[in-house]
């Protein structure tokens, strides 16, 4: 399962200078007397690329501007946050009490109250999840395989009324109780009261409240509301009177009055902004970051790779594509990267070492990892390793005069097409990685070209499988199922659907094991349904190996580089006691995110 997430870092329709969003403020905490004085103000930003356009929770997925999006907890909240520090679910408008293989149980907080002085009920939480139940455009619609039902009842918790949310897990649908963690802590609550209302006055037209911008006056459970916006910042206010400050804060406010989310051009200004102290925290990519530590600026590590991994950035294979069809191909492929080479020089050193295979080496996923079974069924490194390995199928390489490749021929002598690795265009980063990767197999004897295409093209080609290979992301978010997650987005032929005819998938976009194929291996699949229902760890650790042996031995994805869940960087110019592994309160993430948002109770006002 893969919570659908569509990405905001397309280049902005409107273009603007750091200054110019900052006017009316200067640097290390001076005030020129705006309405948004610097001591009170934090500047954040890395999650708004365009114009915002609405700030509507029902909206698709990748629709409303920050902070509505994705899981930014500062106006609506889920029911619980995931720590991706400890691995642990956190409470937020309620409380797990418990989680097996039969149902997720959660007690709402009694003091959780909407803006409006509304208490947050049972009523609300079933009232999203019915949406998707009911509108398969709802954007909760993605929970429903999952859930037999939602049921609330009244419980007594230790004197306190209160009421208890179960979620039942469907046992003849999807039957996986660990991505129902996922989902729990991904669904932000919404006021049924506001929504139902605005519904019945649509004549119960779901996808016409989706056009709702939901601008003015939001009523909302977070800690922050929208001031105002232009398409150069987004403007967020403190709600003193917020539930969670007694509930959850002893009684604190968060220590900002106002959040501003800056809209850039691109990632210099990030930079730029955080040298200066203009900018307060990022989660872009900026080149060197250890080169700007002495204007303030600082990261979780203070040394290499300054960042902890949280997500592998790979190359996926269109296996319907010749010779792509062929695992001796795309093995060979694997052997001939220069791994080295793109943490160095596209990323600056900030990725770990890569292991084979798809289990990061991090704290939480590391226990599932064994390094010895990962080497049998890895290729060896090299250019030469993966010419022996071209050679032992068949493949040929055809050079020009000076020594360049000009194409490749298969077994049959076939000459074969060029291979394009697409990947979107201003991507700097990720069109390093490409460079590098297309180096290795040029000079291996593959004929591969990057393929830097418009986001219009980059985005509709991944359920569609209209490319030959793409550079993707797998599921960015850290969340309780991984490395469950990774696997089953790159691996799971559940729901396959043919390339052509208007068919799409939202997991394995490479159309790996076919069902129909005589390749076809159902292991993988009994071990991805196993998984999610397997509680004895020595269990859970021998079907990680057996289904990473299967990919190495397979390799239907390329592993490129670990990076971060989040580029988490931040000034202490202004604002100071971020959380760093010396000084670990919180997540190395920015402050809007699940258990990151806590970072905004601990701030300190910079001497």
């Amino acid at each position: 399962m893969q919570v659908k997430k569509w990405c905001v870092r397309a280049l902005p329709l409107a273009i603007v200078a750091v200054s110019t969003l900052l006017t009316g403020c200067k640097p290390n905490g001076g005030s020129t007397g705006s309405a948004f004085p610097r001591e009170q103000t934090l500047y954040l930003a890395g999650s708004q690329w365009g114009d915002p356009n609405s700030f509507n929770p029902l909206a698709e997925p990748w629709m409303p501007a920050w902070p509505v999006l994705d899981r930014f907890n500062l106006m609506y909240e889920p029911l619980v946050s995931y720590n991706a520090m400890t691995g642990k679910v956190e409470p937020c408008l309620g409380t797990m009490v418990s989680q097996d293989n039969d149902s997720i149980v959660v007690d709402l907080n009694p003091a959780a109250k909407w803006s409006d002085g509304k208490p947050v009920t049972g009523k609300d939480v079933k009232f999203v999840y019915d949406l998707g139940r009911k509108y398969k455009d709802a954007a909760t619609a993605f929970a429903i395989p999952f859930l037999a039902s939602v049921n609330v009842a009244s419980v007594d918790n230790k004197g306190v009324k209160t009421e208890r949310i179960s979620f039942v897990v469907d046992k003849k649908g999807r039957n996986n109780p660990l991505a129902i963690l996922d989902i729990i802590q991904a669904v932000r609550i919404v006021p049924s009261h506001v929504f139902e209302a605005l519904i019945a006055a649509n004549k119960d037209d779901l996808s016409a409240v989706k056009k709702l911008k939901m601008d003015s006056l939001p009523v909302v459970s977070g800690p922050y509301t929208l001031k105002t916006y232009s398409n150069e910042k987004i403007i967020l206010e403190r709600r003193d009177d917020y539930w969670g400050n007694a509930a959850m804060h002893e009684g604190k406010l968060p220590v900002p009055k106002f959040i501003i989310h800056p809209i850039f051009k691109d990632n210099n200004a990030f930079a730029v902004g955080l040298q200066k102290g203009d900018l307060d925290a990022s989660q872009t990519f900026i080149p060197r970051i250890n080169a700007k530590f002495k204007d303030g600026v600082g990261t979780w590590l203070e040394k290499a790779p300054y960042y902890l991994p949280g997500s592998i950035h790979m190359l996926i294979l269109n296996t319907t594509k010749h010779p792509m069809d062929d695992k001796a191909f795309r093995r060979a492929m694997a052997a001939a990267i220069n791994y080295n080479d793109i943490s160095e020089l596209a990323v600056s050193s900030y990725s770990s070492k890569l292991n084979p295979g798809l289990i990061m080496p991090n704290a939480l996923e590391g226990k599932y990892y064994d390094s010895a079974e990962a080497v049998k069924h890895s290729v060896a490194p090299g250019i030469e390793s993966a010419k022996k390995i071209l050679a032992e199928a068949g493949y040929k390489a055809v050079r020009k005069p000076d020594g360049t490749l000009d194409y490749t021929t298969d077994k049959a002598g076939t000459k074969l097409p060029t291979l394009f690795i697409k990947s979107p265009a201003g991507w700097n980063d990720w069109e390093a990685m490409v460079k590098i990767a297309v180096k290795g197999l040029r000079e291996a004897g593959m004929d591969v070209r990057e393929g830097f295409v418009d986001g219009s093209l980059y985005w509709p080609a991944k359920p569609s499988g209209g490319f030959d290979i793409l550079m993707e992301k797998p599921t960015p978010n850290i969340t309780p199922s991984l490395p469950w997650s990774r696997f089953d987005a790159i691996m799971s032929s559940r729901d396959f659907a043919p390339v052509g005819g208007g068919s799409s998938m939202q997991q394995n976009y490479g159309r790996y094991n076919d069902p129909k194929s005589k390749e076809f291996n159902p292991k993988v699949d009994s071990l991805l349904k196993a998984i999610p229902l397997t509680t004895d760890p020595a269990a859970l650790k021998k079907a990680y190996t057996e289904l990473n042996n299967i990919f190495l031995d397979d390799q239907p994805a390329i592993p490129l580089v670990y990076l971060p869940d989040q580029f988490y960087q931040f000034s202490t110019k202004v604002w100071t006691n971020w959380p760093t592994e010396k000084n670990p309160y919180g997540p190395p993430q920015l402050p809007w995110v699940s258990a990151g948002i806590n970072t905004l109770w601990k701030l300190q006002l910079a001497k």
